[in-house]
């Protein structure tokens, strides 16, 4: 039986609101999800706050159902963040090095220096995430520590998102009762459930195809080298659907789910089923081939977006895991065929992991899910890194208002640990670059 802290991922997505319980037990050290739920969403758009009642009514009813499921009172949660307002830019720190060799305080001082990004006032600094090392001008190095030189320098990523949108998450968290541990990027987030760290040592992408957006994250040593957000996902399949057959949402959410192919080669039983009408209409017959001539034209879009946004990138011809799927879009049958069409390469569906069997790991076990145990195990692998720095922050400035909090808060190098006053920094630096 788990008996840690209990650690709650909350993604707020824009056909739905989901919530995983994570805790650890303190003598196996095994990650066991003791709670779940989900519910209906319909206050965003293209992953951004639209409705803050109606996102806050949703994210209520999923912590309920958690908190039952759990026998927990959550009040503390990790939120993920997506849309086509959260962008990435390079940035780069020098420190000259206190000593013959470089120690574990350089390495910290040089990731402050890092942190510091001048951004536009109306954005909000999510992760400062380093890249690669310089020592004396001899770069490619991923782990300085130990290495001799005078000058050590670090190029990271910086992952930006609109303080707007970053805003209201937070009020919808405070309507629902909930307080916000910390604001991940979605993909970022949904790597720690589905990937293992084979596949972003070789090179890997992994596509989180949600409701309103698509998330793209590349991966390679083990550290995330580009991220962006493709603004056509999952409801525009089921828009497709309504227009086309001229039914309610509803209904085509669920013809989607139930009869729906992204590619015709996997159908292997070409099916009729009734197509409801509207309004007392008689209702229609539909095989599963038409629709799939339907939804197959526009997963091949939202593929060959991604691609682009790899090829622009230019990591796509790294990737020698290829590309991970993930999302509740890519449940649907075919899916990663047409993927493999697309993108010519390796192609798999990401199942959440990285948790014991028991408790409701078969429940979490699908894609739509991938993000908030993600999240989960973000706030599992990083939480008291996150107090600390909090702690820090605290005894070094008055304490701000609740609004300012979240806005003035130091962006946190992702990865980055503080040392405690033990042996064996080494071991645990080179774990932190492999947890990226």
């Amino acid at each position: 039986m788990s008996t840690g802290a209990p650690y709650v991922g909350l993604d707020i997505g824009t056909t739905k609101v989901a919530v995983v319980v994570a805790a650890t037990d303190e003598v196996t050290h095994r990650v066991d999800i003791i709670g779940a739920g989900l519910a209906d969403c319909d206050g965003l758009k293209l992953g951004v706050v639209s409705n803050i009642q109606k996102t806050a009514d949703a994210v209520r009813a999923a912590v309920e159902m958690a908190e039952q499921k759990s026998g927990y009172s959550i009040g503390r949660v990790y939120v993920g963040v997506s849309g086509n307002h959260v962008a990435t830019s390079r940035t780069k720190a020098i420190v000259t090095v206190s000593s013959a060799e470089i120690t574990q305080t350089d390495i910290r001082r040089l990731h402050h220096e890092l942190a510091q990004v001048r951004i536009a006032p109306d954005r909000r600094i999510l992760h400062v995430i380093p890249q690669d090392y310089v020592i004396d001008e001899q770069d490619g190095i991923s782990d300085p520590l130990g290495m001799t030189g005078k000058r050590l320098e670090a190029n990271g990523l910086v992952v930006t998102a609109s303080a707007n949108a970053v805003e209201n998450l937070y009020r919808c968290a405070d309507r629902a009762g909930l307080d916000i541990e910390a604001v991940v990027l979605q993909p970022l987030a949904s790597a720690y459930a589905v990937l293992d760290d084979a596949e972003k040592e070789v090179g890997v992408a992994l596509v989180d195809i949600g409701g309103g957006t698509t998330d793209v994250a590349v991966f390679k040593n083990n550290v995330l080298r580009s991220a962006s957000i493709v603004a056509v996902a999952g409801q525009r399949v089921t828009d497709d659907i309504m227009t086309v057959l001229a039914i309610r949402n509803v209904d085509a959410e669920r013809i989607k789910k139930d009869h729906g192919h992204a590619d015709g080669d996997s159908i292997m039983r070409d099916e009729v089923f009734q197509v409801p009408g509207v309004a007392g209409r008689t209702p229609t017959e539909l095989t599963k081939s038409v629709l799939c001539q339907i939804i197959e034209p526009r997963v091949e879009e939202i593929y060959e977006l991604v691609l682009q946004r790899l090829m622009d990138s230019q990591w796509a011809h790294q990737l020698s895991a290829g590309i991970v799927l993930t999302g509740g879009c890519s449940m649907l049958r075919g899916t990663d065929a047409l993927a493999h069409r697309v993108f010519r390469m390796p192609v798999a569906v990401g199942i959440p992991r990285g948790f014991s069997q028991g408790g409701l790991a078969k429940e979490v076990s699908t894609p739509v899910y991938s993000t908030a145990v993600g999240l989960a195990l973000y706030g599992l692998r990083h939480g008291a890194e996150i107090n600390r720095e909090e702690d820090d922050e605290a005894q070094a400035t008055p304490p701000p208002s609740r609004t300012q909090q979240h806005v003035t808060k130091q962006p946190t190098v992702t990865g980055q640990q503080q040392p405690a006053d033990k042996p064996g920094f080494l071991g645990r630096v080179k774990e932190w670059f492999e947890n990226l």
